[in-house]
């Protein structure tokens, strides 16, 4: 049964396939693995293309167009699973692929856990959560939109002397899931960005700092301008910059960064970690990890969000939860073989989280930046990480980071040259407030977040 999302968007000017043809070439891949005597088949069929250019003090660096195209194919003989793939989507092609993951499982150990997603949790009727709107641009026009981003930065301020240049991408893909247990489905999607990274100072004084925009449609990208002056507005305030001496502080990490401490729990409680005991929340679900007024809801379906999907890549369908509620997990984030290695079942998140959001039921509408700064009182803000200083075995959280010391909830100075430190378990249930200045970053939406207290190691 076709399961493809209905699109009323024109696909012919971006994708040299249609739906229809894709549906054809999974369909034959499967009947070559049944006839090959395969007892389960899976393919995905994608293609993709797009543009992107760079501009560097208004001289163009890069110009880049690419188009990709991949067929992959997992058979299965009985507990026996082969993997191979390709980019020529010839029959003989097909075929051959086919044929090298079915000698592929003929050889590989049996693994109870392997094995498609059962039929009854696949999505049978997935709805159209308007995840492609194309944008028809050209180099010329790419390379205007990146020049007035930069052009915006410079005007900022005579201090803006440099840059690591805009950069404008406009990328649009589709693809087709199909499974020997009745799946197939498919949609095209698009993902467009904006960005600009100005330098400020000169010499030995020099400050970097970016700014982007990303989104599935055009129109709903920042201004080019806005992006500029932004990027140039922080690259400024880092100008003279000092060190701290060694201390204990709160801390509050600024909603692009605290988007990043929700990655962090997600890879900490998702299947992979979990069955493999590599985590330190292992059998978290049903404890009390974060502080209690911490929820974290899982949003698949918000239409034309970039974590948006009907269904994940097994077919599962999609469905909104509560992951975390009042401080506890609720929920981890399974495939279908991570959750038959936990004795559970999938929960729709094979490929990854959909549209993650963490708030506090403590906060209110008029806790912007400002608030938290005034909620911290004296602290660090951190607005830049560096390194990959988690350990999610023990917990243990190191990152070198620049920010701005902030007293009485004024910042004071830029900093840079520290490391926080401290341990995920703490830090997570040491979360005193969420911010109402919420940013989206990927599949992930939060506010700023405040932590009580961490370890700056500076002098």
């Amino acid at each position: 049964m076709d399961h493809t999302v209905d699109q009323t968007a024109d696909l012919t000017a971006h994708f040299t396939y249609t739906p229809a043809q894709l549906s054809e070439m999974a369909s034959d891949v499967l009947r070559v693995a049944r006839e090959l005597g395969a007892t389960d088949a899976a393919t995905e069929i994608s293609e993709g293309g797009g543009l992107s250019v760079t501009v560097r003090k208004g001289k163009v660096e890069t110009i880049e167009q690419n188009r990709d195209k991949v067929v992959g194919v997992t058979v299965m003989i009985g507990k026996r699973r082969g993997n191979a793939s390709t980019s020529d989507f010839s029959p003989s092609a097909l075929r051959a692929t086919v044929e090298a993951a079915y000698n592929i499982a003929r050889f590989t150990a049996e693994d109870d856990c392997a094995g498609l997603a059962e039929e009854e949790l696949l999505e049978h009727a997935p709805r159209d959560l308007e995840l492609f709107h194309p944008w028809a641009l050209d180099a010329e026009e790419a390379i205007e939109i990146a020049r007035r981003a930069e052009a915006a930065a410079f005007a900022v301020s005579p201090r803006i002397r440099n840059s690591d240049g805009a950069s404008v991408s406009a990328q649009h893909s589709q693809f087709m899931l199909a499974t020997s247990r009745g799946f197939m489905g498919g949609y095209p999607y698009s993902r467009h960005f904006i960005s600009c990274a100005p330098i400020a100072g000169s010499g030995g004084a020099m400050q970097r700092d970016d700014w982007y925009s990303s989104k599935r449609s055009p129109q709903a990208l920042a201004v080019p301008e806005e992006i500029g002056r932004y990027a140039a507005e922080r690259a400024l305030a880092r100008l003279h910059a000092r060190k701290l001496s060694t201390r204990r502080c709160p801390v509050l990490f600024e909603a692009p960064l605290a988007a990043g401490l929700l990655g962090a729990f997600v890879q900490a409680v998702s299947g992979g970690a979990l069955y493999r005991k590599s985590t330190f929340l292992y059998d978290s679900l049903g404890k009390a990890v974060f502080a209690p007024h911490v929820q974290i809801h899982e949003r698949p379906h918000v239409p034309g969000a970039m974590g948006s999907a009907p269904f994940d890549e097994e077919g599962v369908r999609t469905r909104a939860r509560d992951v975390v509620r009042d401080g506890v997990v609720e929920g981890y984030f399974l495939s279908t073989y991570s959750a038959r290695k936990l004795g559970m079942q999938t929960t729709g998140n094979a490929g990854g989280s959909h549209n993650l959001t963490l708030s506090s039921s403590l906060a209110a509408p008029g806790d912007d930046f400002a608030a938290m700064l005034a909620k911290m009182g004296t602290g660090l803000l951190v607005t830049e990480l560096m390194g990959q200083g988690v350990n999610y075995v023990t917990g243990d959280y190191s990152r070198g980071a620049s920010g701005y010391w902030v007293e009485n909830g004024v910042i004071q100075y830029p900093v840079e040259e520290i490391t926080i430190a401290g341990s995920l378990n703490d830090m997570f249930r040491q979360i005193a407030a969420v911010g109402a200045d919420v940013l989206v970053r990927g599949t992930k939406e939060t506010g700023s977040i405040l932590i009580e207290q961490m370890t700056i190691a500076g002098n």
